[in-house]
Formats: C-alpha cells, structure tokens, sequence
C-alpha cells in the first residue's frame, strides 16, 4: 500500500483497522439499474457508517482510542471524474484483513458473498490479533465481469487483479446518476462467486444470458420500467 494511503497517514497512532461489511441483496441487486438497487445501496451505505461509527464510540468508551471511516471517502461522482480515488481503500483493508481475494473486477470476493458485498473500516488504538490472509483464490477467471461491463473497463488481459478504468466506471455512473438509478452494479451481479448464490436458486448463470426461466427477465424488466428517467 503506498504510503500516502497507510492508515496511519490518515490516524497517526492507529494499531489495528477492523473492517465491516454488510451484503448485497442478490434479486435486487439483479434489478440494476434501477430505482430498487439505488435504495438498496444508499440503505448498506448508511448502515456501514452508522456501524462504524457506533463501533469508534463503544471503543472509544471501553478506553480505546478509536475513528470510523466514511464508507466511500468522496463526494460525489462528478469529483471521481476528475479525481477518481478515495482517501483509503476499504477493499485492500478488507483484503489484509482475510475477509477475502480478489476478482477480475478488482473487487474482493467473499466465499458468502462473492462481490456482493459492502465494507468500511474503524480505526483503533485496541491491538486486536489479526486473522490470517485468506490465500483461497476465489476468482474463478469466467471473464462474466468483463464481458458484461457495458463501457468495458476491465480488462481481460495482463496484470491480476488488473486496474479498472476507473473514468470509464465514472462516467457510466454519472449517466445511470442522471437518470436516478445509479451505481451501475453489473459486474457483481454477474459474478458467479458466492454461498448467496445457492440461498436465492440463482446458481444457473444462463439467467444472465436471456435463457432460463423468463420469471427472473419479467421481474427485473417491471422493476426497471418504474421510479426512474
């Protein structure tokens, strides 16, 4: 991690960084875009920072000095267009943490919840016994990510994980913002990493590709077709 992003650029004399994550909802998530993910979204953003926050303050009461983190660390989209990166990355915390590896999308995969999964960090004076990396690679390299992304900015080819055309995914979210129905979210609904998978029956990945069962089409297309421009 350059150092410029080391958690104790940003709290000098933090000893640990706890990271927490609440999942995404797969049949909602299987909407996007659209009106119903963008609750979705903003709902698991508030509930990390409320959590985090929550979390500094029981710490900071037990005799540990502790902050919480924002969950994204920027403003809004039009400033990643012109600066795409946050102060702190809670997808590498969450990588050293052992909570997962990474994916062709550059996102962690959990083995609950392949990538769709949210996280934040709290910042700690407590020592706390880290878990170990989790070395399990779970990405299975189907390229689904890449090849469903609808501005291409993953690459399929050279360095892994590889760096995700952040402008691109900027852009495309700036539309879908336009319009009220962002984040964007294909490339984890398309992921075919996860236990969720099997929780919703959604293991047949045909789905995803206009076959299988049309109830799935019907539902997103009804969803899509409300509450947004």
């Amino acid at each position: 991690i350059p150092e410029e992003f080391h958690p104790r650029s940003i709290y000098p004399e933090v000893t640990t960084v706890i990271v927490i994550g609440f999942p995404i909802q797969l049949p909602i998530l299987e909407t996007a875009p659209s009106i119903y993910y963008h609750e979705l979204y903003k709902t698991v953003n508030s509930l990390l920072d409320l959590r985090a926050y929550e979390l500094s303050v029981f710490l900071n009461d037990k005799g540990y000095p502790s902050i919480y983190l924002p969950r994204d660390g920027y403003a809004g989209i039009d400033v990643l267009l012109e600066k795409p990166f946050a102060f702190f990355s809670h997808k590498h915390a969450a990588y050293l943490a052992g909570l997962g590896s990474f994916g062709q999308n550059n996102l962690i995969l959990t083995r609950e919840y392949g990538p769709r999964i949210r996280f934040t960090s709290i910042f700690t004076r407590a020592s706390i016994k880290p878990n170990p990396l989790r070395v399990e690679d779970l990405c299975t390299r189907c390229l689904r990510c890449a090849k469903s992304c609808p501005v291409g900015a993953i690459r399929t080819e050279g360095e892994f994980p590889p760096p995700i055309d952040k402008k691109l995914c900027a852009v495309r979210s700036a539309e879908l913002w336009s319009k009220h129905k962002s984040p964007c979210g294909i490339c984890i609904k398309v992921c075919p990493v996860g236990e969720d998978r099997k929780l919703f029956n959604r293991t047949d990945m045909s789905i995803y590709d206009g076959k299988g069962p049309r109830k799935y089409r019907r539902a997103w297309a009804h969803v899509q077709k409300y509450g947004t421009l």
